[in-house]
């Protein structure tokens, strides 16, 4: 699941990665916005915030919403120069070794949530905001754009055009199903995530960032290994 990169990933695989990561990122997301009241996956809502303090004249709120843009963008620019360097070196676990990365720093956050509950909310949703881009980064990057598990906005697009498209043409059936079932898949599982996200963090607390860290170490820990070995 993170070892074939582009042409050589089937659908199936692509199925399960954009199911299992973007439930991550949904729950993820739920929980940075009831902590701290922002969504950290929501860039296009971020950039919308600093527009609409910064014409409000609140200057110092408006730099907040930027600065999670500014954090989503380090995460998708650290994944990319790893990746690249990776690339460059033949190392095939450099895609499951970013998601164990991205395993290890949700666990980090979780224990120190844990050990000190009045951590900043600023530091919280700008580590999320970085976590949401490496991910989103890793998982564009290894299917070759197909699978974006914090794009939602983009998804909801696609899935019109693609409905649009089997009215319209029939024949381009066998093409678009394919990209709807992972697009809609994507959305779901992102709602869905929020949805539990949200409950189970009503419930564990910080635990919630353990339970989070362990499904992307289950995910990426073996692949790094499978890469190694073979």
């Amino acid at each position: 699941m993170l070892i074939r990169v582009g042409d050589d990933r089937t659908g199936v695989i692509d199925l399960f990665l954009a199911g299992l990561l973007s439930s991550v990122s949904g729950a993820l997301n739920a929980v940075g916005f009831l902590i701290a009241g922002s969504f950290t996956a929501n860039m296009t809502g971020n950039i919308s915030a600093f527009a609409d303090h910064l014409a409000a004249g609140a200057g110092l709120l408006a730099l907040s919403f930027l600065g999670l843009v500014l954090a989503f963008v380090c995460g998708a620019g650290a994944a990319g120069l790893a990746i690249a360097a990776g690339e460059l070196r033949g190392l095939r676990s450099v895609y499951a070794l970013a998601i164990a990365a991205e395993g290890v720093i949700v666990l980090c956050l979780g224990v120190l949530l844990g050990l000190f509950p009045e951590v900043p909310q600023a530091l919280l949703v700008i580590v999320l905001s970085f976590v949401m881009g490496l991910q989103n980064a890793v998982t564009s990057m290894i299917s070759r754009s197909r699978v974006r598990t914090t794009h939602v906005s983009g998804m909801a697009t696609d899935i019109g055009v693609g409905l649009a498209l089997l009215v319209t043409n029939p024949g381009a059936r066998a093409d678009t199903l394919p990209k709807l079932r992972l697009h809609s898949l994507t959305l779901v599982c992102f709602a869905a995530g929020g949805v539990l996200g949200a409950v189970l963090f009503g419930s564990i607390g910080a635990w919630l960032f353990t339970l989070c860290a362990a499904v992307l170490l289950l995910i990426s820990v073996p692949e790094v290994l499978r890469a190694r070995g073979g």
